[in-house]
């Protein structure tokens, strides 16, 4: 690292620490600590979630998928189109459950079914979180380790330690820090700022790269693999062992299925200002995602081609000496791509691309130390009480949670030996918990008959058939028959047929949904307000979600991106009929790949970055404007009784 690089790292943390002591103010109470006060827009909403895809776990797990099936997956990902469209667009699961306006997803738990529920569900979800996250800063600092070109190892009191073992510390006091301060206040308004400087530097980023790599250098290595398995022929790819069409199938599923049951990113599900806008900010982030990947994309190829095309041969030797240094061959192949980029990055570029991701690990470690300190005190602390905190008490014990959480994730990091991809780790891990609550949280919302004995067999079924899976795994590794992703694809199904079945037998009284959402002579006076809605009953959009809610604008907003979305699902339909009776050549997929996977997420990442910039700013000010007039409900805080939140009372 360049002394360039070093000044243009310290501006962004310097600006970062201004902005956490100016929002401290505003945090009045325990909702605002946690939801932000319920006050965010949609591109507020929209940005800041999205920050948390940018930090190194996120680039190092993706960079390993890139790297093993190039852009093959970008093509069954098409498959997902209409359904991800229609659940988004009609904000499936997130506008009801905005509509409870419970604070947490265990909360929501305790309302539809019972404490015991909630206390077990949150105590399950926490735990699997908990080994979730531990991974996250420790592939971080690793990283960063590399990237800053940092020592391997460190002197510290007479012990030689692994450098990114300090530096992981560091990190996670940065986050820690932020997070304390105001909260999710503090941590959207961050990653907001951060979201849009991001978006500025990749297009930076971009810009370099496709002038530094030619898109003839970067073909020829992608083109350069044995048959059926090619980083670019779809239909020749089958042979891919890890990240193939039945990996793309499990996750389609996986998205419809788990929505909003996994919370590492809970406190944004509840921080709308109203469920319509939790929706859109939903539907911008698809817009925004158009673009997000062609960074993290261009970086992967470029890295290959780097380290394995002839006219880089003498440039990247450094790299390959570093590399080969490596004795653990899951680090090796893990780092291979991270390293390459340190050595093929000028000085300034690099800097550049170091500002990214530190905020994306502060944003995303923030995000994730606030969701699970939170869960463990809204869901398994807190029920046990009869009676509540008193605010100042309460978010007091929320603060010593996250420290928990950090240290934790401190020293499972020193101690855990990865030997699973980052995102193989990440579905195993979800999976303990998501397995059975999917069906608990989707049933709760829409199945007036779902009953809490039925939820509790589902929940319980779930959690068995998958924790079986993963400990038969261990003991019998690759001869059993089932992979990580199939378990908890058969789990989750095995759960919603127990669900359903048990629930049947059991229901002797529909549940009260109005009440629950809020709807008719149950609604909430103050939210009024801050609804908007369509002067014309909508009739076109009533397939895809559609309602009284959808200004003029916001239809345009949710059309466009259906629209955009079906075409490339038309495309994947008349490609795959096309290359089932005569196979494109590779020639044919490469400059196929050239237009759709880098030119157009191209232009993309250079228009939202102007468009959400916009946006993000905007909402800000308002976002500041309503917590200024906020009038702060003491009982607004995660407590419930005789299913119902106290502030309803």
């Amino acid at each position: 690292m360049h002394t360039i690089d070093w000044l243009l790292i310290s501006l962004p943390l310097i600006g970062l620490l201004f902005v956490a002591v100016y929002t401290r103010s505003y945090m009045k109470g325990v909702a605002d600590f946690l939801s932000g006060g319920r006050m965010a827009g949609r591109y507020l909403l929209a940005v800041a979630k999205g920050e948390q895809g940018a930090g190194a776990v996120v680039f190092v797990g993706t960079f390993e998928m890139i790297s093993r099936s190039g852009f093959v997956l970008s093509w069954w990902t098409w498959l997902s189109i209409p359904i991800m469209l229609i659940v988004t667009i009609s904000g499936w699961v997130i506008y009801r459950f905005r509509e409870t306006r419970a604070l947490t997803l265990a909360q929501f738990f305790e309302i539809r079914y019972s404490k015991r529920f909630r206390l077990f569900t949150g105590f399950l979800g926490f735990a699997a979180g908990m080994a979730n996250f531990g991974i996250i800063p420790v592939v971080g600092a690793r990283f960063m380790t590399y990237f800053l070109g940092l020592p391997q190892t460190v002197n510290m009191f007479g012990w030689q330690i692994a450098t990114h073992i300090p530096l992981m510390a560091l990190l996670l006091i940065i986050s820690l820090s932020l997070t304390l301060s105001g909260g999710l206040i503090t941590l959207m308004v961050t990653n907001c700022i951060e979201g849009m400087v991001t978006m500025v530097i990749f297009v930076i980023v971009i810009a370099f790269l496709m002038t530094m790599f030619s898109w003839g250098e970067v073909s020829q290595v992608l083109e350069n693999r044995p048959a059926g398995e090619s980083l670019l022929n779809p239909f020749d790819s089958f042979a891919i062992k890890d990240f193939n069409l039945w990996f793309m199938l499990m996750i389609i599923f996986g998205m419809i299925y788990r929505t909003m049951a996994w919370q590492n990113q809970g406190a944004y599900s509840t921080a709308a200002v109203t469920a319509h806008e939790s929706r859109m900010g939903g539907i911008m982030a698809n817009w925004k995602g158009l673009g997000n990947g062609a960074v993290i994309t261009l970086l992967a190829v470029c890295a290959m081609t780097f380290l394995a095309h002839p006219d880089f041969t003498a440039a990247s030797a450094v790299a390959k000496a570093e590399i080969a240094r490596i004795g653990d061959p899951t680090m090796q192949s893990q780092m291979s791509v991270p390293i390459a980029i340190v050595y093929m990055l000028p000085e300034g570029i690099k800097g550049l691309l170091c500002i990214v991701l530190l905020m994306g690990i502060f944003g995303g470690d923030g995000t994730h130390l606030l969701s699970w300190g939170s869960l463990f005190i809204q869901d398994v602390i807190l029920p046990l009480r009869k009676k509540p905190f008193a605010p100042n008490d309460h978010i007091r014990l929320l603060r010593w949670s996250m420290v928990g959480v950090a240290l934790f994730a401190f020293c499972f990091g020193c101690m855990f030996k990865q030997t699973e991809y980052v995102m193989m780790w990440f579905a195993v891990t979800e999976a303990l918990y998501v397995g059975g609550a999917g069906i608990a949280i989707v049933g709760g919302l829409y199945w007036k008959k779902g009953t809490t004995a039925g939820a509790w067999a589902g929940l319980l079924t779930g959690f068995t058939f998958v924790s079986s899976g993963i400990i038969a795994r261990q003991i019998w590794g690759d001869a059993f028959p089932l992979n990580g992703m199939q378990i908890s694809f058969f789990g989750s199904i095995l759960a919603c047929v127990v669900y359903g079945a048990v629930s049947l037998l059991t229901c002797r009284e529909d549940f009260n949904m109005d009440r629950m959402l809020h709807r008719g002579q149950y609604a909430v006076a103050s939210e009024k307000k801050f609804e908007t809605r369509s002067e014309k009953r909508v009739t076109w959009g009533k397939l895809i979600g559609l309602d009284e809610h959808f200004t003029s604008g916001d239809k345009w907003l949710a059309g466009g991106i259906f629209v955009w979305s079906m075409i490339w699902f038309i495309v994947f339909v008349v490609g795959t009929a096309w290359n089932l009776i005569a196979p494109w050549p590779v020639a044919v997929w490469s400059h196929f790949w050239h237009i759709v996977g880098i030119g157009i997420p191209v232009f993309f990442a250079a228009a939202t970055a102007i468009w959400f910039t916009w946006g993000g700013i905007r909402d800000m000010k308002l976002f500041f404007s309503r917590l200024r007039q906020e009038r702060v409900d003491v009982l607004d805080n995660g407590m419930v009784v005789n299913h119902h939140n106290v502030s309803d009372h």
